[in-house]
């Protein structure tokens, strides 16, 4: 019984930790509809700027708490809704998801660049004193949490619901220009409740930071537990994300205590909020079609298949004498750099063509990996069978959230590599008992590929290949069908369009072609493990894919050399590694809204030029696209010329 409230105890204080999280995350949803992913990042620079307050520089410890509390993150938090989330309420939720993950790694970065990794410690609040009850100690820190939950739950109700700012805060997301024509101020409303939301997650951070100490990763993650709580409150309900951190805590705490610390179980309690968060997401109601919403983008031109293949036939080329010239250990890194550019050409289908995200695309790589090895077929048969494990389990992922898009969607996926990083690619039957494997080479016509030039190149011809498939499946009905679902759901839905199973598809096939990634990769390196899969790894993969442009070929071959050299930029400059993420994150903030992204450039400078005042205009004499060939008919000509207008316009506004 005394264990049973210990635990209990200590579950109560981490759902109140969980409980001021998610109230702070409710806040800006329901005030600005962006779903902030980088909450828990936010809270952690906030807990690393209490410890430089009260220990770096000695100020008192109640001055500092007030310094962080109502000085610099409320100020941290207007800046980032002022400069990098103004307007992406309004925005598809892709948009909105990737520029609040770019943030999210931009700050881990930054955090790593300021406060270099050390042992650090912060002391609980009030340490020499507790309460004992039932034979329990309570910690007067435990104490002060669970008010203070209390408190912040009772004050944000009256806010939103009692005070005329509360009411501009809902009129603000609502209908913002009916706002404004009241006299309202919509933006700085929006302004206000990003400054409190960061003010709630510095408060967390700071709480939690003397249970599980300074930690870049395992702050922002235990934050992040609290995503499942917003989720029973639905984003809105501060009562029902008030009981659901609660009972999250709570039920954590008590997996802790009974569930088993070993065996292939045994990273089972560490997934208990993901499978709570998953659990809530299967039992949303049906996804309501969002009406308004049909905003294209200026896509990359789509190119014909004679001259995909003449490109494809030329970057062959080049590629071979390129290979020739390097020796082993630069090979490793080219064929690192091919497994991330077939991954991104996963979230070209996935995220540039269906507009669907995936926060969790690597965990499919590594499924591949296990399978290929599991298989022990090192032929074409054993590969494709890689891929069609992880496609099923791409498939899987999807189903159960079927009725829903967007937010929900992502966030399963997010869920399910967490569940994969922590239970299943840790349990024997997986990685092995040491977490790793060995992986024979890949064999053709029963010829083992042992040379490495000769296995980049076979890697780079998978790329290229799957690269003309996609730009082959862009150009005809099922092409059109997933711009389509991208620019306006709502749209399709008006046609009579069903998109749920063609969705599960979509996220099969993405997942397949990032399994078939990982089986390569698995035979390249020899040996892989399963810290090369972590959840983590699929952040900075969607940004750079992102940032070099997701809708096109050439953004996913570009981004996968910037994500090879990442570490090997860090590894040489050990002390610039937290400034490259931070790079990689902020610049995914920056182009975020564009999602043709650097490869794009290209395409801008060859099509388009500059008048006398800077604006940016079409060339004179410019033809139209011809997306599918040059023989299109009369119809499709008209058609292709009135998309062409119509994006010469959006861009030279």
């Amino acid at each position: 019984m005394t264990s049973l409230i210990s635990f209990t105890i200590l579950g109560i204080f981490t759902g109140a930790a969980y409980s001021i999280a998610a109230s702070g995350l409710v806040l800006t949803y329901a005030t600005t509809r962006v779903f902030n992913i980088a909450h828990g990042a936010m809270g952690m620079v906030m807990a690393f700027v209490f410890w430089d307050f009260s220990y770096r520089q000695g100020l008192p410890t109640l001055l500092s708490l007030f310094l962080v509390l109502f000085v610099v993150a409320p100020a941290m938090g207007w800046f980032v809704q002022r400069t990098m989330m103004r307007g992406l309420g309004e925005a598809p939720v892709s948009v909105s998801l990737v520029v609040s993950v770019g943030l999210f790694v931009g700050l881990i970065g930054l955090a790593q660049q300021i406060w270099p990794p050390e042992a650090r410690f912060v002391l609980p609040f009030f340490p020499e004193t507790s309460l004992r009850l039932g034979g329990v100690q309570i910690t007067a820190h435990q104490l002060i949490t669970i008010a203070l939950s209390i408190v912040v739950a009772g004050l944000l109700y009256l806010l939103l619901n009692t005070t005329r700012i509360g009411t501009s805060m809902r009129a603000a997301v609502d209908n913002p220009q009916l706002l404004e024509l009241y006299g309202g101020k919509p933006e700085r409303v929006a302004a206000l409740s990003w400054a409190i939301g960061a003010s709630l997650a510095a408060l967390a951070g700071i709480l939690l930071t003397p249970v599980i100490g300074l930690d870049y990763f395992e702050l922002t993650l235990l934050v992040i537990n609290a995503y499942a709580a917003a989720m029973l409150g639905r984003l809105k309900s501060l009562p029902l994300t008030f009981a659901g951190a609660m009972s999250l805590g709570v039920l954590q705490a008590y997996a802790v205590a009974y569930l088993p610390s070993g065996g292939d179980l045994a990273g089972l309690r560490a997934v208990v909020p993901a499978l709570f968060l998953v659990v809530i997401i299967i039992a949303m109601p049906q996804a309501q079609l969002r009406i308004g919403q049909v905003k294209g983008i200026v896509s990359v031109p789509v190119p014909s298949l004679q001259r995909s293949l003449a490109v494809a036939a030329g970057a062959f080329l080049i590629a071979g004498v390129v290979t020739a010239m390097m020796g082993p250990s630069k090979l490793l890194l080219a064929g690192t750099a091919a497994t991330y550019a077939i991954v991104m050409l996963s979230l070209v289908l996935l995220t540039g063509y269906g507009g669907h995200l995936s926060l969790s695309q690597f965990t499919f790589a590594g499924v591949g990996a296990v399978a290929y090895i599991r298989i022990d077929s090192p032929s074409l048969l054993g590969l494709l069978a890689a891929a069609v494990v992880a496609a099923l389990v791409g498939a899987l992922v999807a189903l159960p959230v079927l009725r829903l898009t967007g937010l929900y969607l992502a966030l399963s996926t997010l869920a399910f590599g967490v569940v994969m990083d922590k239970l299943v690619f840790q349990a024997t039957f997986a990685f092995g008992t040491v977490g790793a494997l060995e992986a024979k080479r890949l064999s053709l016509l029963g010829f083992t590929i042992s040379n490495d030039a000769a296995y980049v190149m076979v890697m780079i011809i998978f790329f290229l290949g799957l690269g003309v498939a996609l730009l082959a499946l862009r150009r005809g009905r099922i092409g059109r069908i997933l711009i389509a679902m991208r620019d306006s759901p709502a749209a399709c839905g008006t046609l009579g369009l069903d998109l749920r199973w063609f969705r599960v598809a979509l996220f099969g096939l993405s997942a397949g072609i990032a399994g078939l990634a990982g089986a390569l990769f698995a035979g390249l390196r020899g040996t892989v493990a399963a810290a090369e899969f972590n959840v983590l790894a699929s952040l900075p993969l969607l940004l750079l894919a992102v940032v070099c442009g997701v809708t096109s070929i050439s953004g996913a071959a570009l981004g996968g050399v910037l994500l090879m050299l990442m570490p090997v930029v860090s590894a040489s400059n050990p002390g610039l590694a937290g400034l490259v993420f931070a790079v990689v994150g902020f610049g995914a903030v920056a182009l975020g809204r564009n999602p043709n992204g650097l490869a794009s450039l290209a395409f801008l400078v060859g099509r388009f030029g500059w008048d006398q005042w800077g604006h940016l205009l079409p060339r004179r004499g410019q033809a139209p696209d011809q997306e599918v060939s040059g023989q299109a008919a009369p119809d499709q000509a008209a058609q292709l010329a009135q998309e062409s207008q119509e994006e010469r316009e959006v861009v030279g506004r």
